[in-house]
């Protein structure tokens, strides 16, 4: 019986370089992340990331593929998220959201215990996901984000995310005015 894992893993693996192909069974690309610390992992996990098959279709799988914009402990993060939906790939998550609780929202159970962090670790999440190129983790952790903006008002949002306001009351007034239509939509 051909399953939608099955299919997904088939077709990914097609899409790998040649050069992927030619490594040694159990061979495993190294990643440095900004802190130095090397993580060894298999190719098909790590090219999940664009940028790092980018980056082995180029340069080849001998060296240690350097990560300066990662820190250690996202790397790590990154790579869970990498290994836990090399074979089971994630839901399309269904926009815009329709809910505050994601699940409701076609996210699976363990993504959503995986983006159920500190505020700080998701958006370095984010900045991680967009610079590895990895879209379905981009996806997760900016609907994350818009699941703790979702019907909201803008002191409350502010308060969520420390944000200080700045605009004068003069300033504020305007800005409604000119997006007054947002409200009305």
């Amino acid at each position: 019986m051909i399953t939608a894992q099955c299919v997904f893993t088939s077709t990914f693996l097609h899409r790998l370089p040649g050069l992927l192909y030619k490594m040694a069974e159990g061979e495993k690309l190294s990643l440095k992340s900004s802190q130095g610390e090397i993580f060894e992992v298999e190719p098909e996990v790590a090219c999940m990331s664009q940028l790092i098959k980018n980056m082995v279709e180029d340069s080849g799988t001998d060296e240690e593929i350097p990560l300066p914009n990662v820190k250690t402990a996202i790397l790590s993060k990154v790579i869970d998220y990498c290994r836990y939906h090399k074979d089971t790939p994630p839901e399309e998550i269904q926009k815009p959201l329709k809910s505050t609780n994601l699940v409701e929202c076609g996210v699976s159970e363990w993504d959503n215990e995986y983006v159920n962090i500190e505020q700080e670790v998701l958006f370095e999440l984010i900045l991680a996901a967009n610079y590895l190129d990895i879209k379905s983790l981009l996806d997760l952790t900016c609907a994350k984000v818009a699941s703790m903006i979702k019907g909201k008002n803008t002191e409350e949002i502010r308060k969520q995310f420390n944000i200080v306001n700045d605009f004068t009351p003069e300033e504020e007034a305007q800005v409604r005015e000119e997006n007054r239509w947002c409200e009305d939509a």
